[in-house]
């Protein structure tokens, strides 16, 4: 039954029943300004990331008497290949330590104030160490090896807090009817709230993340001192607008360390054969005659936790593909015919397809098929995701392929004497790449967001920047993978490397589908386990 008040009484928000929950329409609901305070935060960090790393590359391979390209060490592009998955390999298991600290002491805003200050001071160690006087003195390879650790704590930091603490914002639990200036009772709902959220806040980082234009022209035009500075005074935004706005955050406080009691829950498992219904307590009690200090609550949200921790780890070779992107695609472009665009310029045009495509999922894609009640569940964005990566990859074989086929060095771009030292690239435009960076950013916008948001809605309550933080090490994993297959990055076998991991991601998708595909028949159940525990929560307090 649907509880309607009369035309002229003035409707308060409520709790949903039932059948209002099954039969009237699921809206996303109004986001409170605390989410749009930490999101443009969160786009100010990704902002002064992009800016700092899109240059490296170039940094790191060419050397400063280059006649093409900007470059600084001259280290070549399969050391600088395997420095840049290095810094990606630290900074993905880095966020371990830091959702630790945060879960269990100091919480998320203190550890991401921290994880800031580390970021600030790696930005001012590149920006010193990139002048040129520094460059000249031999304080390049110390200078950015320093940097790299700072910002690798920085930014691993942020990755282990940030997110949780966003969706920390937004506090309505409970499913409740709202009326619509027509008058239609409709349901905000949480999912598709914490859905619409991190699709938001991605679009905003993406905005920020075409900071790599203003910091490759930068290094082109001024120097990569420039470039480093830019970024440097960039960060203080989210740092200043997080202190100034501090007293208007949720700030969820620390619960203790649950770590140790999590373990012997996994423990007990095991020795019944990792059966997780056996760590309950009256299987204990019945069976070994041992009262466990944790209930029945605890095992689900564990049990749904490790569901969330299986799909997350299956994102290795998807972090491996798209690591691309930040070396092996800019090397690509530098072969190709620029026309006076900087080549690791040409890898905004995947934020420019995030940009683009954001709003085109998120508000027509996604409504279409919930009003068409057309199911496209996390786990079916993320296989379609995994599917359109697989394109992406051999789209840029396809290109090196078309590089490899055109003169006037054919397979040895820019090593031939018909290079002039190197100043004449093979003749194919830079332009045939775009393709590429709008797939990927397809690929991003199902992938990546929906991992965010099934790591936050599936984690324990007092593990969330745990969860979030193994999507991290999933992707450190996809760099140390990175760093073994950098031997063949090299011309001219890159059409086999571009292949292979085409062909390896569309292997890994198929068992994908197959184990997981079940979990989105029950995921507004899994969704619905914390109210339950809030509900019950509640009770026990009320009868004490």
């Amino acid at each position: 039954m649907i509880i309607a008040p009369s035309e002229d009484e003035e409707f308060q928000r409520r709790d949903a029943t039932e059948e209002e929950i099954r039969t009237l329409r699921h809206i996303v609901d109004d986001i409170p300004s605390t989410v749009w305070i930490v999101a443009f935060a969160g786009a100010a960090e990704r902002f002064t990331y992009y800016a700092v790393t899109a240059p490296w590359q170039n940094y790191m391979q060419n050397g400063m008497d280059d006649k093409a390209l900007p470059g600084a060490l001259g280290l070549g592009q399969s050391t600088a290949t395997n420095i840049y998955n290095a810094f990606f390999f630290f900074s993905y298991l880095v966020p371990l330590p830091f959702a630790i600290i945060s879960d269990t002491w100091l919480g998320r805003y203190r550890t991401l104030s921290i994880s800031l200050a580390f970021y600030i001071a790696g930005c001012l160690v590149m920006f010193a160490t990139s002048l040129p006087m520094s460059l000249q003195h031999g304080a390049g390879v110390g200078g950015l090896a320093s940097a790299m650790i700072l910002i690798g704590l920085g930014v691993g930091g942020v990755k282990a807090t940030f997110p949780p603490f966003l969706g920390d914002q937004y506090t309505h639990t409970k499913p409740q009817v709202l009326r619509r200036n027509d008058g239609a009772f409709v349901i905000a709902d949480r999912t598709l709230t914490i859905q619409y959220i991190y699709n938001v806040f991605y679009w905003f980082t993406n905005i920020a993340a075409l900071s790599s234009i203003a910091a490759t022209w930068l290094e082109k035009e001024y120097g990569f001192w420039a470039a480093y500075l830019l970024p440097t005074c960039f960060l203080w935004i989210a740092v200043i607008l997080l202190l100034v706005q501090a007293n208007k955050l949720v700030k969820a406080p620390p619960q203790g360390n649950i770590l140790p009691m999590a373990a012997r829950t996994l423990i007990c498992a095991a020795r019944s054969k990792f059966q997780l219904d056996a760590a309950k307590p009256v299987y204990q009690l019945e069976h070994f005659g041992r009262t466990v200090p944790w209930d029945e609550n605890f095992i689900a949200e564990i049990k749904r936790g490790l569901i969330a921790c299986r799909v997350i780890a299956c994102f290795v070779l998807f972090y491996l593909c798209f690591n691309q992107v930040y070396n092996n695609l800019v090397s690509q472009a530098g072969q190709m015919q620029l026309n006076g665009v900087p080549n690791d310029t040409i890898q905004a045009l995947n934020g420019i397809g995030c940009i683009v495509l954001g709003p085109i999922f998120q508000k027509l894609i996604y409504p279409l098929l919930n009003e068409h009640k057309i199911s496209f569940g996390p786990i079916g964005r993320i296989t379609v995701a995994f599917v359109t990566m697989a394109a992406a990859m051999a789209y840029a074989a396809g290109v090196q392929r078309l590089i490899y086929n055109t003169g006037p060095c054919y397979e040895k771009p820019l090593a031939c004497p018909a290079s002039d030292s190197g100043r004449i690239p093979n003749s194919v435009s830079v332009w045939v790449q775009t393709p590429v960076y709008f797939i990927l950013a397809a690929a991003e916008i199902l992938g990546f967001v929906t991992a965010s948001e099934y790591a936050y809605s599936k984690a324990p309550k007092n593990m969330k920047a745990l969860v979030q933080a193994l999507t991290q090490v999933t992707a450190g994993v996809g760099a140390a993978l990175g760093m073994s297959i950098s031997p063949v990055v090299e011309d001219p076998r890159l059409v086999i490397m571009y292949t292979a991991l085409a062909a390896s991601m569309l292997i890994v998708t198929v068992p994908f589908w197959w184990l997981f595909k079940k979990y989105d028949k029950i995921d507004e159940d899994l969704n619905a386990l914390n109210l339950t525990i809030e509900e019950k929560k509640t009770d026990t307090t009320q009868t004490a």
